[in-house]
């Protein structure tokens, strides 16, 4: 079996020449890890400290990369907008739990 990736650009969206082909595998499970590491690489550069997961996801829809998977011999359900909501809520939740331990550890630092 074949599974290519290709990806569209949040920010030019549904312009097609703005597509491109990512690349071609022989596991699902390969093209949906990459898919996945494409959103993750964009959701980790664009969060600022303190930023809420709505905040975080609604950056991902309006700028970030859009991987799909296309398969002639099976039919492919990756969504890398469903992907991008949890992780968005992820990673603000971990993100600002440590950023309030951090505060409480500086504060204490001071006193």
């Amino acid at each position: 079996m074949s599974f290519k990736i290709f990806v569209d650009d949040n920010f030019h969206h549904m312009d097609e020449t703005e597509r491109y082909e990512q690349g071609e595998y022989d596991t699902y499970e390969l093209a949906e890890s990459i898919c996945k590491s494409i959103v993750d690489e964009f959701l980790t550069s664009a969060y600022k400290d303190g930023m809420s997961a709505n905040e975080l996801y609604e950056q991902y829809k309006r700028f970030g990369e859009d991987p799909y998977i296309t398969s002639e011999q099976m039919q492919v359900n990756f969504s890398a907008w469903d992907y991008a909501k949890i992780r968005s809520v992820e990673m603000c939740k971990k993100n600002n739990l440590f950023s309030k331990f951090k505060n409480i550890f500086w504060i204490k630092a001071i006193l």
